[in-house]
């Protein structure tokens, strides 16, 4: 018998300073069996750095055609593609050659390091991608926030992120490995 996804609902308030964006989201998040918590919030802290109302998460995991979240217009063009982790240099290609704008999200400490120091000249020919990482004690906070039920605060100011969970508090300081020209 397969597993099923487990539904996580998130409320979202976010104030992001940098691009001026403020808003409220109610988001469902379906967390595919291998999936771990980590991930999954990877995934909601990026929903918040380019929140916008026509982002949305994809099908995930379970469809290889597809980024982890997209912003797609009206005519089903793909303005912004992210995918999270350590993705292949083809599967990227093909998203630069698809999407106006694409972003990697990586994450993950000492792997995310090597992941990068093998690739790192390979992605240097794309001019509309962004790569950034995400530091390993924050995506541990994070993942550890984990609930169904998740309330957050996120304000991004000057490329800081403050993220307010209860009584808890997170600064995030993402590293650009690689932002267009």
């Amino acid at each position: 018998m397969a597993l099923k996804a487990t539904i996580f609902k998130a409320q979202l308030q976010i104030s992001d300073l940098d691009r001026n964006y403020y808003g409220e989201h109610a988001l469902t998040l379906a967390r595919h069996p291998s999936e771990t918590d980590e991930r999954m919030m990877v995934r909601l802290l990026t929903f918040a750095l380019y929140a916008n109302e026509h982002l949305s998460f994809t099908r995930g995991l379970s469809t290889v055609e597809e980024p982890d979240l997209w912003h797609k217009n009206l005519t089903d063009e793909v303005l912004l593609w992210i995918d999270l982790g350590q993705p292949d240099v083809r599967r990227i290609a093909k998203a630069c050659g698809r999407s106006k704008q694409v972003v990697i999200v990586s994450y993950g400490g000492r792997t995310a390091d090597v992941w990068w120091e093998k690739t790192a000249a390979d992605w240097q020919r794309f001019a509309n991608l962004t790569i950034l990482n995400i530091p390993f004690a924050a995506t541990k906070t994070l993942a550890a926030w984990s609930e169904r039920q998740i309330d957050l605060q996120v304000t991004i100011s000057e490329g800081q992120i403050w993220l307010s969970h209860g009584e808890d508090h997170l600064e995030v300081t993402p590293t650009y490995w690689l932002r267009p020209d």
